[in-house]
């Protein structure tokens, strides 16, 4: 075959990322609050652009014929149907199934930067806390450590001692200066510096008033109950664990492969500031992006947040007096370019409203038993399980759920909040949601007797009575993962409060 110049003539079909559909697919990310700053950004930039009345009716909220009309119009169009399915050249099914979910709530292994305690902790009762309870001022540490001494001590020189401490702390909860120092500022013996230090460090959060990482984190494995040899051996050489020298790790704790996984696992568990989790943050009010209340024939009624949700229009007689002055092909080019940015981005903001509520409806669909009866009745759910139900990709839901807020009965929770993995159930009957176990966990704890503590391992003894068949380690996991401590730690708390 000769070799030469030919020309040849190929169809092909590809998906080119404009910018109006990389900014189509932003969209979708964004909560209402971000949504109304972006609104104001295009205000500005845009002179076509305006703020009209009350934003339309949501799907199932009833609507003019003209306006019916155009949503199927809207439905029809292959670019809109490409905004609300979210698809890209760069969308790759994330491949999230729900054990990863229950680990990056749990454990925070996906942390940015692989620090350690990057977990998001579940509230006590099961469910998230509401607005209310959001909008109150966070306790500084030094407040939440101070309201801790008087029931650990009725010592007044040592509750004094103890005072200084906590004065010291930095904002992460490490003690910043020496004992020796401690002792010469009070005119005290060191020994009794020792001694308030050592009291110190018996309080809420664990592993304040460390005066090294490996303290602090030494602290937190006693706490819960796993400070033995091997794991003293690995929090004594944390250097080679951010070296990453695993084989070295393993011959001086002197176990095999899967002990160590178990026991880096662990380790990455326990919070490096600890003291960060007090008065650090912002407490700002979540404002819910959608409401969902129960109708008097037992079904629900699911609606965006209007009062969030401004609606932008096209100024058309600003647009018919600017396009009269317009005498050169420039200006013409320019104000045209300004329109069917105008437009395309009405039509996102429309697109991005309907998807919300077809994947807040699955959502409700799949959960309705939590809505009606609460978190015990959480079920298993996936990513991939609401976009097979709506037609859509898992990312699309992806990000739909990212900073979306529901506000039902029972409080108002992170979308996020309803996709947990299951826990296998005795008998082979199905699964259960792991935060149903996690309530379960906080009921048993809450009911125990103050004079038999319950370890983890009569925790899984009845909870498979139960209907759930968990490991022990499952058990502890969970147990940190909602805010209780060990047995040891329970039983000191438990007998404070019984002498209080």
């Amino acid at each position: 075959m000769a070799l030469g110049p030919r020309l040849d003539l190929r169809q092909t079909q590809s998906l080119v990322m404009t910018p109006q559909l990389q900014q189509a697919i932003k969209l979708l990310a964004l909560s209402n609050l971000e949504i109304e700053a972006f609104v104001g950004d295009a205000l500005e930039a845009n002179p076509l652009l305006e703020i009209g009345g009350s934003a339309p009716a949501a799907e199932g909220e009833g609507g003019d014929a003209a306006e019916d009309q155009r949503r199927t119009t809207m439905e029809k169009s292959p670019v809109d149907q490409l905004i609300g399915e979210g698809r890209a050249e760069d969308d790759r099914p994330l491949d999230i199934d729900a054990s990863a979910l229950d680990r990056d709530r749990d454990t925070g292994d996906g942390a940015a930067g692989g620090e350690w305690g990057g977990d998001v902790r579940i509230a006590p009762s099961g469910d998230l806390p509401s607005i209310e309870e959001r909008g109150q001022a966070a306790q500084s540490l030094a407040e939440h450590l101070g309201a801790q001494v008087g029931a650990a001590t009725d010592d007044p020189r040592l509750a004094a001692i103890v005072g200084f401490l906590i004065a010291q702390l930095d904002e992460a909860g490490y003690l910043t200066v020496s004992l020796r120092e401690v002792a010469t500022e009070l005119g005290v013996a060191q020994s009794e510096a020792e001694a308030a230090l050592a009291l110190l460090q018996t309080f809420d959060p664990t592993g304040v008033g460390a005066r090294s990482l490996s303290e602090c984190i030494a602290l937190q494995a006693v706490e819960a109950d796993r400070y033995d040899p091997a794991m003293a051996r690995l929090i004594d050489n944390l250097e080679l664990v951010a070296k990453g020298e695993v084989q070295r790790l393993k011959r001086i704790c002197g176990v095999d492969d899967e002990d160590f996984a178990d026991m880096l696992a662990e380790l990455r568990g326990y919070d490096p500031k600890p003291g960060l989790a007090l008065g650090g943050g912002s407490n700002a009010p979540v404002t819910p992006d959608i409401l969902l209340t129960a109708r008097d024939d037992g079904g629900w009624d699911i609606a965006l947040n209007q009062e969030t949700l401004p609606r932008l229009v096209v100024n058309r007689d600003y647009y018919v007096e600017l396009k009269g002055a317009c005498d050169d092909k420039d200006s013409r080019a320019w104000l045209s370019q300004k329109l069917t940015d105008a437009n395309w981005l009405i039509k996102a903001l429309d697109q991005r409203q309907k998807t919300i509520l077809k994947v807040a409806t699955e959502i409700v669909r799949q959960q309705d038993g939590f809505f009606r009866h609460g978190v015990t009745q959480l079920k298993p759910l996936t990513l991939r399980a609401v976009a097979e139900a709506i037609g859509m990709h898992e990312s699309t839901v992806s990000r739909v759920t990212s900073n979306k807020y529901l506000h039902c009965e029972r409080g108002t929770f992170e979308l996020k909040y309803f996709f947990t993995s299951g826990v296998a159930a005795t008998g082979g009957d199905g699964a259960v949601s792991a935060e149903a176990v996690k309530a379960s966990i906080r009921q048993l704890i809450d009911a125990e007797d103050p004079k038999a503590i319950l370890s983890d391992d009569a925790l899984v003894d009845l909870l498979r009575q139960k209907g759930f068949d968990v490991a022990r380690r499952t058990v502890a996991k969970y147990r940190e993962a909602i805010g209780l401590g060990s047995s040891v730690q329970r039983r000191r708390q438990k007998a404070i409060a019984a002498v209080r």
